[in-house]
């Protein structure tokens, strides 16, 4: 997250992936207010959709939680100190029993840098994840609050893309150019990856074969383009996308990206074919439009966004048709909901969300049972 990272740090000033990038976690009050009482996990308005809510994770930060082609397995990132991982390392885990609140799950990365953005590939025994465990063994630094109090985000070019088996055993390295690469998702399909990466200068989307080879540019316009996902069928993409407008936008996202930085606060969604042809914007809601993945139907997209908000911390999860319309609200949480992926039969959606956290700062991962009227 971007497909994206993830620990998105709850601050005031706000951030995000789908596939992240960084490892933290968007736009989070530091309150941790929320309506909902102490074990409660389900909004009244969310029964629209939820059928059940389930906990998965209790403690630290967890996010970009994906499923196995069989829906067994969730393959995620997570930050949390008592499991050894001082920012984003890869687990896994069975769905039916995650046990995460008595166990530690299996790590599947190194334990070395940053990783992020991790998929399961066809035949669920092996994964691909981002890591900067080559660049350093040390997690990377954030960078410096900014004087203008503007949030921004790292761009890590020592992020690479790898496969590895259930073990954690690093099989192959997938890109090997200067620069950030990362971000990827396997299409339902197994023949395909998308990733984001900067080798042409600016954050653009990329497609390869499942072995790497083949690589396309799908997108080329001046902005930052990442946390792609495949539709159901694999003909389609959809992303995130940052469209810098006026002259002192564009020098402003070039001058922070020659710094590997960029700022995630305005982004909206788009879709193209899987080539890249006929591309087109779907939200125009302004403010943090971000984290979209398919409906089961491959007509619409659920996504987290922060457009509703007075203040930018609050994000929930909406759902829109592919031509713009029928925007409708699936979450109703007071602080950050984000990260919905659902399952590859359909039924269930899993996401990462603040609430029930004791009003901490802790993003946890939760299992909806979806039911949609």
């Amino acid at each position: 997250m971007i497909r994206a990272l993830t620990t998105l740090l709850i601050m005031a000033a706000i951030t995000f992936a789908g596939c992240m990038n960084s490892g933290e976690n968007p736009h989070k009050d530091d309150s941790g207010d929320s309506r909902l009482k102490d074990g409660q996990l389900i909004y009244p308005e969310e029964k629209e959709y939820f059928k059940s809510l389930e906990q998965l994770t209790f403690g630290g930060n967890n996010a970009e939680a994906y499923w196995s082609f069989d829906d067994d397995k969730l393959v995620f990132q997570a930050t949390n100190e008592e499991w050894g991982a001082s920012c984003d390392q890869i687990y896994v885990t069975d769905v039916a029993n995650p046990a995460m609140k008595e166990e530690t799950p299996k790590m599947v990365s190194t334990g070395d840098g940053r990783t992020t953005c991790s998929y399961f590939l066809p035949g669920d025994s092996t994964i691909l994840y981002a890591s900067t465990h080559e660049g350093s063994e040390d997690c990377p630094p954030e960078p410096d609050r900014r004087e203008d109090g503007q949030y921004v985000w790292p761009i890590y070019s020592s992020f690479d893309i790898y496969v590895a088996d259930l073990d954690g055993n690093i099989k192959r390295k997938l890109t090997d150019r200067p620069g950030y690469d990362a971000e990827a998702t396997v299409s339902p399909t197994g023949d395909k990856i998308v990733f984001t990466s900067t080798r042409s200068g600016d954050l653009e989307l990329y497609t390869m074969d499942i072995d790497g080879s083949d690589v396309k540019q799908i997108t080329d316009e001046l902005g930052y383009d990442g946390g792609a996902f495949f539709s159901p069928d694999g003909s389609k993409l959809v992303w995130r996308a940052s469209r810098p407008q006026t002259a002192e936008e564009k020098e402003k996202y070039k001058e922070l990206l020659d710094k590997g930085l960029v700022t995630p606060s305005e982004m909206e969604i788009f879709v193209s074919n899987v080539d890249g042809s006929n591309m087109r914007q779907v939200t125009d809601l302004g403010k943090a439009n971000w984290a979209p993945f398919f409906h089961p139907s491959g007509e619409k997209i659920v996504f987290s966004s922060n457009h509703h908000a007075d203040r930018g911390y609050k994000f929930n999860l909406f759902m829109i048709d592919l031509d713009g319309n029928n925007l409708k609200q699936i979450t109703y949480d007071d602080t950050f909901d984000a990260f919905p992926v659902f399952s590859n039969d359909g039924d269930k959606l899993v996401f990462s969300s603040n609430r029930n956290n004791g009003g901490t700062k802790e993003t946890n991962l939760f299992l909806a049972e979806w039911d949609e009227q």
